[in-house]
């Protein structure tokens, strides 16, 4: 998030609008205060189902009448209705070369599969989970000694390049998918 938030100034044609979060204690909070950006939390555990939580999601993102979603650390699967209400308008950015590895633990499973080259990928998001067209991607070595966490921190780094240069692609046009 911080990497995104700090890539649109001087002539990049977006702007932060909200940091929203699902988890009160989600420290890119606190970070987008300190950067002045409104945020706003929408506790997951508060609602009595998924239609109620996102439903809070998107009064939050209309109100400030939210061109695209960047979906950055948001840890919550979200439900076709959600996403089709913002489809074409929402990016992710995943831990690895999708199509391989969707989900968790991506590092230890690239390890494990004894791959040459794990990364990063930034996708258009749907409501199918760590699916969609994919707008960049980045790759690292597989190093010998790589643990998930020494790989991770790897893959971190050019996630935190990564993003910023699709989304300004994304948001100039500059980026086509089918």
């Amino acid at each position: 998030m911080v990497s995104l938030v700090e890539s649109m100034t001087g002539d990049h044609p977006a702007r932060p609008v909200l940091v929203l979060s699902n988890d009160p204690d989600a420290g890119g909070l606190i970070k987008a205060r300190d950067r002045n950006i409104d945020t706003a939390i929408v506790n997951h555990r508060h609602y009595s189902d998924r239609e109620a939580f996102e439903n809070a999601l998107n009064i939050q993102l209309e109100a400030v009448e939210a061109d695209v979603v960047c979906l950055a650390g948001f840890m919550r699967i979200l439900t076709p209705v959600f996403m089709n209400k913002w489809e074409g308008k929402t990016l992710n950015i995943h831990p690895s070369l999708l199509p391989k590895y969707p989900g968790l633990k991506t590092h230890a499973r690239a390890i494990e599969a004894g791959d040459t080259e794990a990364g990063c990928t930034v996708h258009i998001a749907t409501p199918v989970l760590d699916d969609g067209p994919i707008l960049g991607q980045a790759r690292v070595p597989v190093l010998t000694d790589d643990t998930p966490e020494t790989l991770a921190a790897r893959v971190l780094t050019m996630e935190h390049r990564l993003y910023p240069q699709v989304l300004r692609r994304f948001v100039t046009g500059e980026t086509t998918h089918g």
